[in-house]
C-alpha cells in the first residue's frame, strides 16, 4: 500500500489524416471485440500477437457479435514517492512543476535521441503538422491531486503519467528521470523525495507493480455508442484553453472541442501508436456542428509560469466548469471519454485540458 495524498481535493478535409504525415507510419491494426476483450492481431512493436489488453467499454456495452472497432491505445503509469523533506507543490502549478524538473533532469539521464523523442519532438521532426504550434509530446502529467498540498517527511505521494509512445519504450527513461527527480528535489525549497514504486494501471485504476516492461496497454474504443444518447455533460476538470478562430475559445462550443479532441487523437495515433485513423474527417466534423451547446457553468482560471530557461511567461490558465450539451450525440460518447486519458487543447503535457464525463 502506498500512502497518498487525500484524492478528493483532488478538417479538415477529406479521410484519414490531414496534417503532414510524419515519416514512419505503422500499418493498421485489425482488432475485433468479442467476450469483453479487444484481441490485437499485430506482430512485434505493438501488442503480441493475440494479446489481450484492458479495454474501456463504452458505455460498458460490448456489441453481440464480432465488429471491427476504432482504438486508442496508451499506457497509464503511477510513480510513487516517499518525501525524505517536507515537499510544496504551488496552487496550479503541480504540474508544471514536476514538468519542468523532468525535463530539466531527462536531459542528463537519457540519450539524446530518447530525450528528443520524449521532450523536443520537433528537433528531430521538424515543422509540426498544420494548425499546431508543435509536435505533441508523448506524454501527458497528471498532478493536479497535489495542488497546494505540502507532503509531509515520510509521507508518500504520487504522480501519473499517460505514454502514447507504443513504439519506442520510454518507461526505463521515465523511471531513471523521476528517479533523479527526487534525488534532486521538487517544487519551492527543492523538496528532496524518494522513488518508492512504479504501477501500471488500468482504466479502472487497478494497479499492478511494473518493471521497465510494461505489460499490455489499456484500449480505448472509438466507436460510437450503441444505444442513442441525447443529452451528455463533461466536466473540464483542469484549465483549458481551445484554439478557435485565430485565438481563444471563449465558450466550448462542441464543434470547436470535439475537432481539437479528433485532431489530437489523429497525431498521436499517427505519430506513436497504430496509424492514421480511418474516418471521414470532414464529414464527422459536420455532424460535431449539429451539437447545440445548452450549459456552461464555467469559470476562467488566472496561472502564470516563468521559464527559468528562457524567461518566458506562459498562462498555465484556462476555463474549468460544466458544459451541457445536446443532440445525436452517441458517435462523440467515446471521444469525450477519451479526453479524460489525453487531454484536449493547449499545454496537455502539463495536465490541462483534462475532461470528464459526469452525464450520461
Amino acid at each position: 500500500m502506498h500512502p497518498t495524498p487525500d484524492p478528493a481535493r483532488y478538417n479538415k478535409r477529406g479521410r484519414g489524416w490531414t496534417h503532414a504525415a510524419p515519416s514512419r507510419i505503422c500499418h493498421e491494426a485489425k482488432t475485433k471485440v468479442k467476450c469483453h476483450t479487444i484481441i490485437q492481431q499485430r506482430g512485434a512493436g505493438g501488442l503480441a500477437a493475440g494479446g489481450l489488453s484492458r479495454v474501456e467499454q463504452a458505455g460498458g456495452k460490448t456489441a453481440g457479435a464480432t465488429a471491427a472497432v476504432t482504438t486508442f491505445e496508451f499506457y497509464r503509469f503511477r510513480f510513487h514517492f516517499r518525501a525524505r523533506d517536507p515537499v510544496r507543490f504551488p496552487e496550479g502549478k503541480s504540474a508544471n512543476v514536476v514538468r519542468g524538473a523532468f525535463g530539466a533532469v531527462l536531459r542528463d539521464t537519457a540519450s539524446p535521441a530518447a530525450y528528443e523523442r520524449l521532450f523536443e519532438p520537433g528537433a528531430a521532426l521538424g515543422r509540426a503538422p498544420s494548425g499546431l504550434a508543435d509536435w505533441p509530446r508523448p506524454f501527458v502529467l497528471r498532478a493536479v491531486h497535489l495542488d497546494g498540498l505540502t507532503i509531509a517527511k515520510g509521507a508518500g505521494f504520487f504522480v501519473d503519467v499517460h505514454v502514447f509512445d507504443l513504439r519506442q519504450p520510454s518507461l526505463e527513461h521515465f523511471r531513471a528521470a523521476f528517479a533523479r527527480l527526487g534525488e534532486n528535489g521538487v517544487g519551492p525549497g527543492r523538496g528532496r523525495a524518494e522513488l518508492d514504486a512504479v504501477e501500471q494501471l488500468d482504466l479502472a485504476d487497478g494497479g499492478e507493480t511494473v518493471t521497465d516492461k510494461p505489460g499490455a496497454p489499456s484500449v480505448i474504443a472509438l466507436d460510437a455508442d450503441p444505444a442513442p444518447v441525447g443529452r451528455v455533460c463533461v466536466r473540464f476538470v483542469t484549465p483549458t484553453e481551445l484554439k478557435a478562430a485565430g485565438g481563444i475559445a471563449e465558450r466550448p462550443e462542441f464543434a470547436v472541442l470535439f475537432r481539437r479532441l479528433r485532431d489530437r487523437i489523429s497525431t498521436l495515433r499517427a505519430f506513436y501508436g497504430a496509424g492514421p485513423l480511418q474516418i471521414d474527417f470532414h464529414a464527422v466534423g459536420r455532424r460535431a456542428e449539429a451539437i447545440r451547446l445548452k450549459r456552461a457553468d464555467l469559470k476562467w482560471e488566472r496561472v502564470e509560469r516563468k521559464s527559468g530557461r528562457t524567461g518566458q511567461v506562459h498562462s498555465l490558465g484556462g476555463f474549468t466548469g460544466e458544459a451541457e450539451y445536446e443532440g445525436e450525440l452517441a458517435e462523440f460518447l467515446p471521444w469525450l471519454r477519451a479526453a479524460r486519458w489525453v487531454g484536449v487543447g493547449r499545454q496537455t503535457v502539463w495536465g490541462k485540458g483534462e475532461v470528464r464525463v459526469v452525464a450520461p
